[in-house]
């Protein structure tokens, strides 16, 4: 076995590359519904995790863990106390202070060099930093493994005082600036040997995290914090988790900010893409100027669980619900179900213009405080389970009988359906239901009518000029000059034409790549399609006639923090797939404001290849 040191992660080697870091793992919270805090809801949420154990993974070590964690409301009695008898200092009261867990190199000087740029970050923000208080942990205790032992940060937390006039969401925005900037300055520090060790797990006036590398069993042992009497909370979110293709680590441990997560995101690298693009339009009346310090919203060296969460947390911070954020992410499959509603299926189609869905199995728990909830992706391949007490508490978990229930006291509990959002808002004191939840939003604005009066299908575009068709005596030698060969007519083509048949076959294809063939090949044989859609149990055909869609829309995207009717004016197609008239009405494009233009991408022969970069450039000029 090869030990590796797990603040100096490795890069990409054989199989193994960092950017595709996954989780499989167990996901649940414990909540009184009413917003009552109690020791209890610690208590309950710890059981719950320790009964994911086996949804959890180790590594050869029994008590090394993939990582274990829980989100809690802030303990503003146990953090006051704390505060006052480590620090010496008073706090101001609820939501005009924020704390966070930090994870800091266990090196005492770069420890000092992150508590210095942290500070002045704070300062340059107008707040006050108030003082680092040493989480307490019992590694003896717990019965660490020397892997997590090894790895293991030193671990502090971060106090900040609002400045004068400004408390509430306006100062939450502030400790979100203050995380960003010290995480992307110091994380990629290539002067600090520990730079990846630098991690918040959590800064806020409304939660707080403890996570780590640990087992479901060794969380509460481990941070003695949680089990103090005046620990109270009114919600609890646990994580045991089980990486995929990816090595464990203290920071990718679970919860994160805003979420947990249960499943895999199979289309993180377009997800990640788009969103490196939408930065440069980004605009936010919220965060003015300094929305350019928020950059890269998705953190490099993340998971895919991580991805999803700091684009939650950016659209959550620049003024969407969190309600709203999630349904945007993980929309319904809604472009084939003839059951739902006009307004709600506009608001999915609206939305659909300004942000592709993160797609894949998913079961996704959220909580920003106020409210907390789950939902599930489009083809409910990931179990989740609720149970409503009449004592007012709710469990979701990623399966039954993690917490003794008296069958007695259930007054509600179900499944969470493919699609569907289940919601408790604090402040109400409810269980908010999918319909009502998901018809509050699809009303607010009349999306159907913009959809109307923006939206361009091909059919509203003139017939273009068809190019001239090859002459018959052409047209082997132009097939062979663009690669097709004889197996590609008999097999492909023909059943295709003849028969509207897919071509099937097994045993994989053993055809050398493209890119290392001494034969001509058709251009689309050089890509390669990255993705996968994991699926337990199969989708049958009937099914992936309902969920599956290969509808998008093309051409200027707006501003992903705006919601104006000119965001949807773009143009629609059914499929990637386009005829020659289409492709001609496209070309010749002259309508509302709509005009096309032809990029030559091709260079002389003769350049060599340094004529392809020269081409490149050319194309970007274009």
């Amino acid at each position: 076995m090869t030990n590796i040191d797990q603040r100096h992660r490795p890069g990409p080697s054989g199989l193994y590359d960092p950017e595709l870091e996954h989780d499989s793992c167990g996901v649940g919270f414990v909540a009184h519904i009413k917003g009552e805090r109690s020791h209890q809801i610690v208590k309950d949420a710890d059981h719950l995790l320790c009964r994911m154990d086996h949804r959890g993974a180790r590594g050869a070590e029994k008590n090394t863990g993939d990582g274990a964690g829980i989100l809690t409301a802030l303990p503003h009695e146990f953090l006051t106390r704390v505060a006052q008898e480590d620090l010496g200092a008073t706090l101001p009261e609820p939501g005009r202070f924020g704390v966070g867990v930090v994870f800091l190199p266990r090196d005492p000087a770069e420890r000092e060099h992150c508590k210095a740029v942290v500070a002045e970050i704070c300062a340059a923000q107008g707040q006050t930093l108030v003082g680092w208080r040493p989480v307490p942990t019992d590694a003896e205790s717990t019965d660490l493994g020397p892997t997590a032992l090894a790895a293991a940060p030193h671990i502090e937390q971060l106090f900040i005082a609002a400045a004068d006039g400004i408390q509430g969401d306006d100062f939450e925005r502030q400790l979100y600036l203050i995380r960003k900037q010290a995480s992307h300055r110091l994380r990629s520090d290539d002067s600090l040997a520990e730079a990846k060790t630098f991690y918040v797990c959590s800064l806020s006036t409304k939660v707080i995290i403890y996570k780590g590398m640990l087992t479901p069993a060794q969380l509460r042992t481990f941070y003695t914090d949680l089990q103090q009497a005046d620990y109270t909370t009114h919600l609890a979110m646990v994580h045991s988790r089980f990486s995929t293709n990816t090595f464990p680590s203290w920071d990718r441990a679970q919860p994160l900010r805003f979420m947990s997560h249960n499943g895999e995101i199979n289309t993180l690298r377009g997800n990640t893409n788009w969103m490196r693009a939408r930065e440069g339009v980004a605009s936010s009346e919220l965060f003015g100027d300094d929305i350019r310090k928020l950059f890269p919203v998705i953190e490099p060296d993340t998971s895919d669980s991580g991805a999803f969460d700091n684009v939650l947390e950016f659209m959550l911070m620049t003024g969407r619900s969190l309600q709203a954020a999630v349904m945007m992410m993980v929309p319904e499959a809604w472009q084939k179900n003839e059951l739902m509603s006009a307004e709600k299926r506009a608001f999915y189609e609206y939305h659909s213009c300004k942000m592709e869905p993160w797609d894949g199995p998913a079961s996704i728990a959220f909580t920003d405080g106020h409210y907390i909830g789950a939902v599930l992706d489009r083809n409910g391949l990931r179990p989740s389970r609720y149970y409503l007490t009449d004592d007012d508490r709710v469990i979701m978990a990623s399966e039954v009988g993690v917490i003794p229930v008296d069958p007695a006291s259930v007054v509600a509990k179900g499944r969470l359906e493919p699609g569907r959002m289940f919601l408790i808002d604090f402040e109400r004191g409810e269980l908010v239901a999918d319909d009502d939840l998901k018809k509050e939003f699809a009303c607010r604005r009349p999306y159907a009518d913009w959809l109307d009066t923006q939206r361009i299908t091909l059919k509203d575009l003139g017939p273009g000029e068809e190019p001239a068709r090859p002459a018959p005596e052409d047209l082997r030698a132009r097939m062979r000059a663009f690669g097709y060969t004889t197996e590609t007519m008999q097999f492909m083509l023909l059943p295709l034409i003849q028969q509207l048949r897919d071509p099937v076959g097994s045993m994989g294809n053993d055809s050398v790549l493209a890119c290392l063939s001494d034969h001509p090949r058709m251009i689309y044989d050089y890509f390669k399609q990255l993705f996968a859609q994991v699926t337990n149990p199969p989708i049958d055909s009937i099914r992936e006639e309902i969920i599956m869609s290969l509808e998008c829309y093309i051409g200027p995207e707006g501003d992903l923090l705006s919601t104006s009717e000119q965001d949807c004016h773009r143009l629609r197609l059914r499929h990637p797939i386009l005829t020659n008239p289409e492709m001609a009405a496209i070309k010749a494009m002259d309508h509302r404001g709509w005009k096309s233009r032809t990029i030559d991408i091709s260079y002389p022969r003769s350049a060599g290849r340094g004529g392809l970069q020269a081409a490149l450039d050319d194309i970007c000029e274009q």
